[in-house]
C-alpha cells in the first residue's frame, strides 16, 4: 500500500504537468483517480453520502495545504485571480515573494479569500440562491430560504432579533442506505438526518466579525451544524474567528459567487449530536417559512421520500 502523504501526491501531480495550471477540483479528481487504493478507506466513511461530498472534502484539504505546499516545493505557485484559484509547477522560477510571505505569516494555516467580489453589483440577498446551489451540488443538502419578513413578531419589536438564520438545510444521511438498515435506524434511536443552519454576510471584517459570528451562534443553536458565510474575510480577523469557532462550534464558509464549486469551508463546524427541538418549536411558531421547512423534514422522517419541487435549489 502506498504511504505517500497527500501533500506529496499534489506536488507529484503538478510536477508531472509542468507549467500547466489546475484548479483544486481538477487536482482532487486526478489524485483520487491515480491513488484510488489510498483513498478507498476514506471514501467509505459514512459521513460522505456520495462521490461529490468526498471530492469536495479533498478540494477543501488542498486549499488548507496550499501554504505548506509552497514551503515544501519552491517551484509550485498558486494564484486567486482570475478566479477560480489555480496551482502550477514552474521549475524555472524559484520565488514568488507575495505567496511565500503569506505562507510564512499564516504558518501553513488556511488563508481565506480576501478580495471582495464586486461589492456594488451583488447584495446579500443575491448570495442566497448561490449558496443554496453550492450546498446542494457539493454537500447534497436540501435547502430553504427563511425570510424574516414572514415572522409574526408576536413578542414585539426586537422580540425575534437573531431568532432564525437566512438559510436552513436538511441532510438525509440515510438516503442511500439499504431499506433494512434504514428500518433498523427508524425503529431504534439512530440518526437519519442532520439539520443545518447558515447566516450570510457580504463580507467579514474587523467592524462586523464578532457581531456577525454571535448572530450565527444565536440563530443556529438549534441545528446539528451551524455556519457563518461570507464572500470575503479580512485576514486580520482569521485568528479571532478560529478562537470563536473553537468555543462555540460555528463554522465559516468563504463563498465564491462567480464559481460556487471553488468556495472554501475554511473552518468546519463542530457538529451537535442532537437537534434542540424546543428552540425549533420557538422559531416555528414565529416564522411560516421555518414551519414549512420543518414540515418537509417531518415528511422525510415519515416517508423517506424527497419531492424535488419542495426544495429551493430546484426552483427556476
Amino acid at each position: 500500500m502506498s504511504t505517500i502523504p497527500q501533500i506529496q501526491k499534489i506536488i507529484n501531480f503538478l510536477k508531472e504537468h509542468e507549467s500547466q495550471k489546475f484548479t483544486a477540483r481538477q487536482i482532487a479528481e486526478a489524485i483520487v483517480k491515480k491513488y484510488s487504493n489510498d483513498y478507498q478507506k476514506k471514501r467509505d466513511n459514512p459521513r460522505f453520502n456520495n462521490d461529490s461530498e468526498f471530492i469536495q472534502q479533498i478540494i477543501s484539504e488542498i486549499g488548507a495545504l496550499k501554504n505548506l505546499i509552497v514551503k515544501k516545493e519552491k517551484h509550485i505557485f498558486w494564484q486567486d485571480t482570475p478566479r477560480p484559484r489555480t496551482y502550477w509547477f514552474n521549475p524555472n522560477k524559484k520565488e514568488q515573494d507575495a505567496i511565500l510571505a503569506e505562507a510564512d505569516n499564516e504558518n501553513g494555516e488556511v488563508n481565506p479569500e480576501t478580495t471582495p467580489i464586486n461589492e456594488k453589483s451583488i447584495s446579500e440577498h443575491d448570495l442566497y440562491p448561490i449558496l443554496m446551489q453550492y450546498l446542494y451540488s457539493e454537500l447534497n443538502l436540501y435547502c430553504q430560504r427563511i425570510d424574516e419578513k414572514r415572522s409574526k413578531n408576536s413578542r414585539g419589536t426586537g422580540g425575534n432579533q437573531w431568532l432564525h438564520p437566512d438559510i436552513v438545510a436538511m441532510q438525509p444521511i440515510d438516503k442511500e442506505w439499504n431499506d433494512l438498515v434504514r428500518n433498523c435506524v427508524k425503529i431504534g434511536t439512530g440518526q437519519r438526518i442532520r439539520l443545518w443552519s447558515f447566516e450570510v454576510k457580504k463580507e467579514l471584517n474587523g467592524g462586523n466579525a464578532r457581531k456577525s459570528f454571535f448572530q450565527a451562534v444565536s440563530n443556529s443553536s438549534w441545528a446539528n451544524e451551524g455556519y457563518l458565510v461570507a464572500t470575503s474575510v479580512d485576514p486580520n480577523i482569521v485568528q479571532e474567528l478560529k478562537m470563536l469557532s473553537a468555543l462555540h462550534g460555528i463554522g465559516v464558509i468563504v463563498l465564491n459567487p462567480e464559481n460556487p464549486s471553488e468556495s472554501d469551508m475554511i473552518l468546519p463546524s463542530q457538529p451537535r449530536p442532537e437537534v434542540d427541538w424546543q428552540s425549533v418549536n420557538r422559531i416555528l411558531t414565529e416564522n411560516t417559512d421555518f414551519k414549512e421547512y420543518i414540515e418537509l423534514v417531518s415528511t422525510y422522517y415519515q416517508t423517506g421520500r424527497i419531492r424535488a419541487k419542495d426544495w429551493y435549489q430546484y426552483k427556476p
